[in-house]
């Protein structure tokens, strides 16, 4: 994958090119090297029994705005996948919008490290997640 190109059109609003991103209405709000923030609504369809935003769609808009961070320092010959995520909740959500933030923290010649910070629409904390990537070599 041309990562380079992939990150050009998504910031284009070229949709298509992620379907994940195409079906929960995420949307990108800024990306610049070694940082990238997505938006999200937070939808009925998203609320789990006790009427808060399922967690898991939370850590996976997280996963999906570290992940477009960490392309933004990719060389062409790199990929990468994640290998660890790991997942503070710090308050419940069930409507508005979701904002993450993230950023990478490291990167080594294997590994790369980020973080993201998830808030609503009033600017209050509702997740932080850190997570590992593997880079892939491209032969």
């Amino acid at each position: 994958m041309n990562y380079h190109l992939y990150l050009e059109n998504i910031q284009k609003g070229q949709k298509g090119l992620n379907p994940y991103l195409d079906f929960f209405n995420i949307t990108l709000v800024e990306l610049s090297y070694g940082r990238a923030s997505f938006k999200m609504p937070v939808r009925p369809e998203y609320l789990q029994g006790a009427n808060s935003m399922q967690g898991g769609l939370i850590v996976a808009l997280a996963d999906e705005a570290i992940a477009h961070a960490m392309m933004t320092e990719l060389s062409p010959e790199e990929g990468l996948t994640t290998i660890e995520l790991k997942s503070n909740f710090l308050s419940g959500v069930a409507d508005g919008e979701l904002l993450a933030e993230a950023s990478v923290f490291k990167k080594g010649r294997n590994l790369i490290i980020g973080d993201c910070l998830v808030t609503n629409g009033a600017g209050k904390n509702i997740c932080r997640v850190s997570a590992t990537f593997m880079l892939l070599k491209k032969a």
